[in-house]
């Protein structure tokens, strides 16, 4: 587990360098992460293939052991105006361990909603290890913790 920078670009070697790289990222802007999980397939694989169309908010998975294609979150609420586009690390290859951030709406008294404003996803290059944040955007979602399980 070591985060380490090359040029403008971060690598690491696990979920662990991912997370800290999303939540990085996350603070650079205005909607810092409160919570991240793993993806993991139901046949206990955790190396996908990813497509996203950021401006309707949709992101689907694909297991490179069994095959299988997954929207993530809330994605086939929105699928139907998406063009999904495959994801490319900057060394051509497409295989991806993957981590999701969610930033939640914050109450009138500073207090943390359960509400989700902002997603991300983020990905660990499974052949050179780049890691970053691929997509993110605006997400009302009702329940962080449901939200998550539907990765």
């Amino acid at each position: 587990m070591t985060l380490r920078k090359k040029g403008k670009q971060w690598y690491g070697d696990d979920h662990a360098d991912l997370r800290q790289e999303l939540v990085r990222y996350s603070q650079c802007g205005e909607y810092s992460i409160d919570n991240l999980i793993d993806v993991k397939c139901r046949c206990g694989h955790q190396q996908f293939k990813l497509r996203t169309d950021e401006t309707e908010g949709v992101a689907i998975r694909e297991c490179v052991e069994c095959k299988t294609e997954r929207f993530m979150g809330d994605s086939a609420e929105f699928a139907e105006d998406a063009e999904v586009q495959l994801h490319e690390c900057m060394c051509r290859k497409r295989i991806f361990e993957l981590s999701v951030g969610v930033h939640r709406y914050r109450d009138v008294d500073d207090s943390i909603s359960d509400d989700v404003r902002w997603i991300y996803i983020g990905c660990r290059c499974v052949s050179c290890g780049l890691v970053g944040c691929y997509a993110d955007w605006k997400n009302e979602f009702q329940g962080y913790r449901k939200l998550l399980r539907k990765m």
